[in-house]
């Protein structure tokens, strides 16, 4: 589907609908570093906050003008796991032959300033229709423009962030979830305890049991915990909780958003 037999992760969206400002404020207070505000030829808004592999992204809508209809219809929070694709045709082309119904290719845009100069960054995406994965939006992206979005200038987060290594769903079906993804994914869903685990290229998806479909947590890596573990505690909107020496769980109520934090020391 991608060249490859297993998928690799590209990014991972939370969903903030209207409150751009106040989640990239909150996100920069906690040691992110943001990219400069990018808007979308399809009517969305964005920050990245970028690591050498997968990104976390913040999306929204502006307050006037276009705005991106399939964010207006997701929730605030957690809402996108994005797939990388080489060849958003052939991905299409896979996803059918797998008897899927995919959306795209959609080709989009947004203007990147680097240097005094204007770049234009594009992107090719193939999105599985709503519903296909209840718990929220699952696409592929193909960078037409890799090198307007993984600059070396935004890798240096002040709170260490350095990767995403998981991305966890849960699921009143577990194991019929995990074999949907495997299907989507070229990659197997394998028994872990009581979820089912689908491997990709540098990380992994977990299904766990639910009472409902959702898209629950992702887990960030970091250089070290310290930081981000003093800058949430001092956060009036965030939560906290250390759970070992080398793992912590953030909470944002505000964003509706659970994040593991792991150390890679």
């Amino acid at each position: 589907m991608r060249g490859k037999s297993v998928a690799e992760l590209d990014h991972v969206v939370i969903n903030t609908l209207t409150e751009m400002d106040a989640a990239a404020d909150l996100f920069a207070a906690l040691g992110f570093l943001l990219t400069p505000r990018g808007h979308h030829s399809l009517g969305s808004i964005n920050h990245l906050m970028m690591t050498e592999g997968a990104y976390l992204e913040l999306v929204g809508v502006p307050e006037t003008g276009l705005q991106r209809q399939e964010v207006l219809d997701s929730p605030t929070g957690l809402n996108g796991l994005v797939l990388k694709t080489g060849d958003a045709d052939a991905t299409a082309a896979a996803l059918a032959t797998a008897g899927f119904a995919p959306q795209g290719p959609v080709a989009f845009s947004r203007p990147v300033a680097l240097d005094g100069r204007q770049e234009e960054a594009r992107f090719r995406t193939v999105r599985l229709p709503p519903g296909t994965f209840p718990g929220g939006r699952v696409y592929f992206c193909q960078h037409l423009t890799p090198d307007l979005v993984w600059r070396p200038e935004w890798l240096l987060h002040p709170n260490g962030f350095c990767g995403i290594d998981l991305f966890r769903i849960e699921s009143p079906e577990p194991e019929a979830q995990a074999a949907l993804f495997a299907r989507a994914f070229g990659a197997p869903a394998e028994r872990n305890g009581a979820d089912w685990r689908v491997p990709l290229t540098a990380a992994e998806i977990h299904v766990a049991p639910g009472s409902a479909a959702r898209f629950a947590t992702a887990r960030l890596l970091f250089s070290d915990l310290d930081e981000i573990a003093r800058r949430a505690g001092a956060h009036a909107e965030a939560t906290w909780d250390q759970q070992g020496p080398a793992e912590g769980r953030l909470s944002i109520p505000r964003l509706n958003v659970n994040l593991i934090c792991r150390s890679r020391r």
